[in-house]
């Protein structure tokens, strides 16, 4: 053997020129391509790559899948519009409880038989992108100790149809007795059915999927928090404390707004000239009424909000509408102060437009301070006509700031009354009826 002296050093100047290459082909390596080659659109016969939707389910990456072909139906609409002529299934039962089904998705193609799914597989060596057609399919999962022989599932079925039908009869022909007997068979079965591992496994997956769902009462309060109405008191224990105008408009806003000019104009009997059937019914009780310059406020503020709106136009969009420039706010919504003009402006639009969220809470608003006005009970045919509504939009809108309204009969007409009570009743949100 050779002594350590005999071996070869490799001089600086090697060691040197080795680092720049290393160095020149680690930068020519990370640099990416300037064009990215799309090829042409593989369709595998066998073996496809699978998209699958595993909706509801929390699946393991460790779970394996055996794949299945089976023929497809002669006469379906896949063969006809070109689709594979197999149908693909994945199947595993690697899960200790649990059988996993992968089907492919036919409600996308009753709906839209030309829709397909693809994968993209880039390779940044060639800097090519691969386009290979996949399969959509749907995963469902089955509890393994709840299948059972379709023979005993029929049998079972059968003495249920029976035992139905023979509780059906008793308790139509039968005796107090008797009917009390199925009444209370009923129940013991009900009360008395054992949950065994397979439902203990699927409660706890469903316990698992649905843990962070909101609850009835959670989406109730979303949908509070997002109605466009005016913010109120919901724990108030009077009514007068729900809906209070100093808190809706503003300290500041309200006490802006003139009335003295009404005041003066009742006290010498003389007529007030209103562009609203609402206020000019009204503005000489509420002007001799206890806290009067107060409510005169209210209704006046009323009067400019629904002098905004009539001032509005159709918009270029399809819902919208269109305020007009401040000058001519100025001039139609006159004696207004800016302030209170700047507010209802701010307040019920966004831009110079009006969409339907802005238009819904100038309804509400409208509605709320009606009812203040009122005491509590108005006689919406006069803001129905100012506000140029139909009697079905206006009653949702007195429904949704939690009023009733209900049909009274006045002379000898039928006039709508919306009354605003505790506890008020706000719309609740419906959901989808359970498929039987």
């Amino acid at each position: 053997m050779g002594s350590s002296s005999d071996k070869k050093r490799k001089s600086a100047e090697d060691t040197t020129s080795q680092t720049k290459k290393k160095k020149v082909d680690s930068e020519k390596s990370s640099k990416s391509p300037k064009f990215i080659n799309v090829g042409a659109v593989k369709r595998p016969q066998y073996a496809p790559p699978v998209v699958a939707a595993t909706s509801g389910l929390a699946l393991s990456s460790s779970i394996q899948f055996q794949a299945y072909a089976t023929p497809a139906d002669k006469t379906s609409k896949r063969k006809k519009n070109g689709a594979p002529a197999q149908e693909l299934l994945l199947h595993s039962a690697n899960h200790r409880t649990m059988d996993y089904t992968a089907r492919e998705d036919r409600t996308g193609d009753s709906s839209d038989p030309y829709l397909k799914h693809y994968i993209g597989i880039f390779n940044p060596k060639t800097a090519e992108v691969e386009i290979v057609e996949a399969r959509k399919t749907v995963l469902r999962g089955t509890v393994r100790s709840q299948k059972a022989v379709d023979e005993a599932m029929e049998e079972k079925a059968q003495k249920q149809q029976m035992m139905a039908m023979r509780n059906e009869l008793g308790e139509a022909f039968g005796t107090k007795k008797a009917k009390k007997a199925i009444r209370d068979v009923t129940e013991n079965a009900i009360t008395s059915q054992k949950v065994g591992q397979s439902e203990l496994v699927m409660m706890d997956a469903i316990k698992t999927a649905t843990k962070d769902m909101s609850t009835k009462e959670d989406l109730q309060a979303a949908v509070d928090n997002a109605r466009p109405v005016p913010r109120g008191n919901l724990e108030a224990k009077d009514i007068a404390d729900v809906y209070v105008p100093a808190q809706i408009i503003g300290s500041e806003v309200l006490n802006a707004i003139p009335v003295m000019d009404w005041q003066e104009s009742v006290k010498n009997l003389e007529d007030i000239q209103v562009p609203s059937r609402f206020a000019a019914k009204r503005v000489s009780n509420v002007a001799s009424s206890d806290d009067a310059v107060h409510r005169l406020r209210v209704l006046r503020y009323l009067l400019f909000v629904i002098i905004f709106w009539n001032a509005t136009s159709q918009g270029r969009e399809r819902g919208t509408r269109s305020i007009g420039k401040r000058d001519k706010l100025r001039e139609v919504m006159a004696p207004a102060p800016e302030i209170v003009i700047e507010n209802i402006r701010r307040k019920f639009s966004d831009g110079g437009v009006m969409r339907k969220t802005h238009v819904d809470l100038l309804m509400t608003h409208c509605c709320a301070f009606a009812a203040i006005i009122d005491g509590f009970k108005v006689n919406t045919i006069d803001l129905r006509e100012d506000l140029k509504l139909e009697q079905k939009q206006l009653n949702q809108y007195f429904i949704e700031i939690g009023a009733r309204v209900k049909q009274q009969k006045v002379g000898d007409k039928m006039e709508n009354f919306a009354i605003l009570a505790l506890p008020l009743q706000f719309p609740k949100i419906r959901l989808p009826a359970r498929k039987r």
